[in-house]
């Protein structure tokens, strides 16, 4: 990964520095439409500029240009929580139906009002579902503690709307929806910083929207929507962390007499960056991540490495002669304990409800069975406690074979291969049907459209990362990595596409970024002189038209199958033919 933004150069493109002539192979490419970019100042290189539309937008709509300045002023907010109204609205629209239990809701609705009522997961009755959903007053939360095998934060953010709202599916699917929404937004305010433009930025956002996997696991109290919720919003933080930083350096560099901004070795080298809250807050989002599953551990390793490449590419942009070293040197240290240790830090206060009570599953066994372990004269009994208690459910955990009817293999993720249902019921006597049979069912699985859109996304973004050296790019790719790749190491573990919302955020800025690609540069000048395009160059006004078009088709494509899929998504009772006719694959049945 580098820090060299896709839109700039390290300096003159060969031939076309000042005095030079371009060379043989460098006029033939130029034969075929090649033009060569021009150098970018340090400064935006370092630090580049939002895009902001062009004037010929703001003519077809017959806006005034001062009306068009005050909405670019406030599109980078008001776009951005335009399209999170929509995306809340689709979650919290009859967010209490279907009224049922479903799916994995059975574990941790139950641990999650057990955990804010008194601190600990208890071991709850079997078939306790259907009381719980008549009249959930006449439940007893269990004394006795339960083995639960995940972290309690996920727990303790959905216990929350429970208190809220009661021990009902509205209560306990509420804070999953309101994460849900609020990742809408996130994601809209990143892909703007990342790609320095509104549009794409809410392009990113309302893909995201649409998406039915995020859509149904904002509806379903399930873990696995809220470590997405962290490591995105770590990723945030870690692309502000970003920015502040760079242009802390380009703060300290030296400018010549004419006011341009000039590379310093010693600067570059010497410089350090100071106080970086940002990476401070990455690193508890990351622990709160990893606090509620295990797999935010495998993020935590790949944006710390991550964010330590970002300071290589700062410096040597700036002008360090030996970027490893001066990273080394000035910027390791700080980086390590601003993420890791704080989220260790993190994840042990977590367990703060199980630490302070003495009825917590193993929380005696220091003092019982393992009151003569070697260790027992340096760390507290509760701490080794919870050592041994880790320890049981990671042997849990990488021991889970067990066969289950909706397992997939994470090859099979990107094209949908296997989704998990998470409620099905078919109701007789439907005279809409052929079959005289209706079905209503919740399908975990993502809009077909966009996900293998995005298959076509992510070549791309490698493609841009690797030959271009776009650090956009690689950002999007070690989202993805981090998310996706762990669970190839588990491949005989029973594991489910549901677990692939974590890297669903990346997918869509992989998606935005090749739109944004496909539809061309913006219509301003700066953009035109980039591509050596004139004013009223007729060649570049009809390629920048075809792009919109493709794009607008496709993203109206997107949403359209979004909309198609939506009864498979909300559970709503269709005749089983339409049903059928929404099966594309067998394995989805």
């Amino acid at each position: 990964m580098t820090s060299t933004a896709p839109e700039t150069q390290r300096g003159h493109d060969a031939g076309d520095a000042p005095g030079e002539q371009p060379t043989s192979w460098q006029r033939r490419l130029r034969r075929f439409g090649h033009v060569p970019r021009p150098e970018t100042s340090l400064r935006d290189r370092l630090d580049p500029p939002y895009t902001r539309p062009g004037r010929q937008v703001w003519s077809v709509l017959a806006i005034p240009p001062h009306v068009a300045d005050r909405l670019v002023r406030w599109s980078g907010w008001g776009g951005p929580l335009l399209v999170t109204l929509v995306a809340g609205l689709l979650r919290f629209w009859k967010l209490d139906r279907p009224h049922a239990v479903i799916f994995d809701e059975t574990y941790y609705a139950k641990d999650a009002w057990a955990l804010v009522n008194q601190g600990y997961e208890g071991s709850w009755p079997k078939d306790v579902d259907k009381q719980i959903l008549n009249d959930p007053s006449s439940v007893p939360i269990p004394t006795d503690p339960g083995y639960v095998v995940h972290p309690p934060v996920g727990k303790w953010i959905i216990g929350f709307g429970e208190q809220l709202f009661g021990f009902t599916p509205f209560g306990w699917r509420f804070m999953v929806a309101v994460l849900g929404t609020l990742s809408v937004l996130l994601l809209c305010r990143i892909g703007r910083r990342l790609f320095r433009s509104t549009f794409l930025g809410c392009l990113a956002g309302l893909l995201l929207a649409v998406d039915g996997l995020h859509f149904v696991m904002s509806r379903t109290a399930l873990l696995d929507l809220i470590v997405m919720f962290f490591v995105l919003a770590a990723f945030g933080c870690l692309v502000v962390d970003r920015d502040h930083a760079r242009r802390r350096l380009a703060g300290a560099l030296p400018v010549d007499e004419e006011g341009v901004l000039r590379p310093d070795a010693r600067v570059a080298e010497t410089l350090r960056l100071g106080w970086r809250p940002w990476r401070l807050a990455a690193g508890v989002m990351l622990g709160l991540a990893f606090a509620t599953k295990w797999n935010g551990l495998y993020v935590l390793a790949a944006f710390g490495l991550m964010t330590v490449v970002w300071d290589v590419g700062a410096r040597r942009t700036a002008g360090a002669v030996h970027p490893y070293q001066a990273v080394l040197r000035r910027d390791l240290i700080p980086a390590f304990v601003s993420t890791v240790p704080v989220a260790i830090v993190t994840y042990v206060v977590s367990w703060t409800g199980w630490i302070v009570t003495d009825k917590g599953y193993y929380r005696d066994w220091a003092a019982t069975e393992g009151k003569d372990s070697s260790w027992s004269w340096l760390f507290p009994d509760w701490l080794r406690s919870l050592w041994h208690y880790e320890n049981q459910v990671y042997d849990f955990h990488v021991g889970l074979t067990s066969g289950h009817t909706y397992e997939s293999n994470p090859w099979s993720w990107l094209v949908l291969g296997r989704p998990v249902s998470y409620f099905y019921e078919e109701q007789t006597g439907c005279a809409e049907s052929s079959t005289g049979k209706c079905a209503a069912e919740v399908l975990a699985i993502g809009t077909p459209l966009l996900w293998w859109l995005a298959t076509f996304a992510l070549a791309y973004v490698l493609w841009r990362w690797f030959f271009r050296r776009d650090w956009r790019a690689g950002a999007i790719a070690c989202g993805v990595t981090a998310g996706w790749l762990p669970w190839f190491f588990y491949q005989e573990r029973t594991i489910f596409l549901f677990y692939a919302v974590v890297f669903v955020p990346f997918l869509c800025l992989a998606v935005s970024m090749m739109l944004g690609a496909i539809a061309g540069p913006a219509a301003g000048t700066g953009a035109r002189a980039e591509l050596g395009l004139t004013a009223h160059d007729p060649t570049g006004e009809r390629r920048r038209t075809l792009g919109a078009i493709a794009v607008g088709v496709l993203v109206l494509l997107v949403i359209w199958n979004f909309i198609y899929f939506w009864p498979l998504f909300t559970g709503t009772q269709i005749p089983e033919d339409l049903w059928r006719d929404r099966m594309w694959l067998d394995t989805w049945v």
